[in-house]
């Protein structure tokens, strides 16, 4: 979907990394949440609580999900899913659009 409707939106932004990651948090109606960002270029390691879905809209970068001993490429869109409580490892080389949803299961 390109667009959501009857949402909430958290005016104060995530901010990671010194200001190289930056999200905006969205609320559905069920109370379901995604965030919208950017990341610039760099090395970053996250940690996961739940479930997460990451849908790249544009960018270059590398992946290393969980228990994975090849980095994934991804250069325009793309989507991968990270377990709850696991850690993933990006290096992002040109500014990257993404889009997270957290799946609580």
């Amino acid at each position: 979907m390109s667009q959501f409707t009857n949402v909430t939106v958290v005016k104060k932004a995530n901010v990671y990394f010194d200001g190289k990651v930056t999200s905006r948090t969205v609320v559905f109606e069920d109370g379901t949440k995604k965030t919208l960002g950017i990341m610039l270029p760099g090395d970053y390691e996250f940690g996961t609580d739940v479930k997460e879905i990451m849908e790249i809209q544009a960018g270059r970068l590398d992946v290393l999900l969980p228990d994975a001993s090849d980095w994934l490429s991804i250069d325009g869109t793309a989507e991968f899913t990270v377990p709850k409580g696991a850690k993933f490892k990006l290096r992002v080389h040109t500014v990257t659009d993404y889009c997270c949803s957290y799946i609580n299961e």
